[in-house]
């Protein structure tokens, strides 16, 4: 029954713990900088996109550094979660096949280290905001929401993205053009109001174009976010993650026939 299913998801709660500080420790086990590459990569990608597209484009308007980070650094928890999800349960096949799991701990342990990393990202983003003087105003008390939608919007993701990975093992590989699809489409390094009005429809219905604006408006625009948008996809994330959980639930062995 699904609610013994959940009953086992909350008592391997451990094994979750487990999988999220292994997978913290691989991931720069072989690196001399480690855990600062949580730090540099974020802002090295800002080096690089700001000297593009503001030095040698001339484009980017006031603040544009702080614009730039806080898109890059958002957008780096929702591409490492996913591309880490496309493995998150064909990784652990041989435990998989030897002890009973529920599957869907993996790519929820996959998510939740995600959130370590971007939580790196949010201390460069205060520091571009110190360098260049933009100061939050009290909308900033909504900045944990939205992170907390983020999150759940990530982890249907995730739920998603595994279990049709462990069947469609190619899957990963059009991945990477879906991504870099969003990553153009959204208003990453370029302002949404750049955007001709017939192709402003674009960022009204992109869910990353909706999550990033709110992070914006909080951060550096001083202003309340657009709520209908990200509560949308709250509500629709919760809603696909029960789905995903009952799915995975039903179907858990046609992933061991297929691992």
């Amino acid at each position: 029954m699904f609610k013994n299913y959940l009953s086992e998801l909350i008592k391997r709660k451990d094994l979750l713990v487990y999988l999220v500080k292994s997978g913290l420790k691989a991931e720069h086990r072989n690196s001399y900088l480690g855990y600062f590459w949580w730090l540099l990569d974020p802002l090295l990608n800002v080096v690089v996109y700001y000297f593009l597209v503001a030095i040698i484009l001339g484009r980017g308007g006031e603040n544009y550094a702080v614009f730039l980070v806080i898109g890059l650094v958002v957008w780096r928890w929702m591409i490492t979660t996913v591309n880490t999800s496309a493995k998150a349960i064909t990784k652990y096949s041989s435990i998989i096949n030897q002890v009973y799991l529920p599957k869907s701990i993996f790519p929820l342990a996959v998510s939740s280290t995600q959130v370590f990393n971007f939580s790196f990202g949010l201390i460069v983003i205060a520091i571009f905001l110190v360098i260049f003087g933009v100061v939050p105003g009290w909308q900033i008390v909504f900045l944990p929401l939205i992170i907390l939608i983020q999150l759940v919007f990530l982890i249907a993701i995730s739920l998603f993205v595994s279990y049709i990975c462990v069947f469609v093992r190619d899957i990963d590989n059009i991945l990477t053009h879906i991504l870099r699809l969003f990553f153009y489409a959204s208003p990453i390094i370029w302002e949404g109001r750049e955007l001709p009005p017939e192709f402003s429809w674009v960022v009204q219905v992109n869910p990353v174009a909706l999550i990033l604006n709110a992070y914006r408006d909080v951060i550096m625009y001083q202003r309340v976010p657009e709520f209908t948008g990200i509560v949308i996809i709250g509500i629709v994330s919760i809603i696909s993650i029960v789905g995903l959980l009952y799915y995975y639930n039903r179907n858990e062995h046609k992933i061991i026939k297929a691992l």
